[in-house]
């Protein structure tokens, strides 16, 4: 895993907020930190976490969810409805964490978190087993940009409005 600040990387951006500088890691799979960097990005949340998952079958990442839940963050995945995620489905909801199945498109094909209206966890990471140990896949996690956010939030809310629970 790996830590920079991104603040001249970003100057293209017209979403950036100079407010703070904004702040990137990166970690990768198979088994070089991408499990660790999401599961820690959940933890790090104070107020809200939005998920939006193709895949997900991770007991760690659900766990996170779920610990982040019960500290009083509000918690909601919006899942590929025509993915076999029913059992991750049914643990969430089992936890009291809002999930709903999105069937609007062929493929809900979407990797991403939204953390307190300011952080942005992306990549192709899928959030599950063989994603962490078997396949080369990629997370970034981008702190402190709210526009960014902002935009990914209003992507997510669109997808979770045309889903159903």
């Amino acid at each position: 895993m790996r830590y920079f600040a991104a603040l001249p990387l970003l100057l293209f951006s017209a979403h950036v907020s100079f407010a703070s500088a904004v702040r990137v890691e990166d970690a990768f799979s198979p088994r070089e930190g991408a499990s660790r960097l999401v599961e820690n990005t959940i933890y790090d949340a104070k107020k809200s976490v939005i998920v939006a998952a193709y895949s997900f079958t991770s007991k760690p990442i659900a766990r996170a969810l779920i610990a982040a839940h019960d500290r009083g963050v509000d918690v909601r995945v919006v899942l590929d409805g025509n993915q076999y995620n029913h059992k991750i489905d049914a643990y969430l909801l089992e936890h009291g964490i809002p999930v709903r199945l999105s069937k609007q498109y062929n493929l809900m094909h979407d990797k991403f978190m939204v953390i307190d209206g300011e952080t942005v966890e992306l990549g192709s990471f899928n959030y599950t087993y063989s994603a962490e140990y078997d396949n080369a896949e990629n997370v970034m996690v981008v702190r402190n940009a709210r526009g960014i956010a902002s935009d990914y939030a209003r992507q997510w809310q669109k997808i979770w409005s045309g889903a159903h629970g």
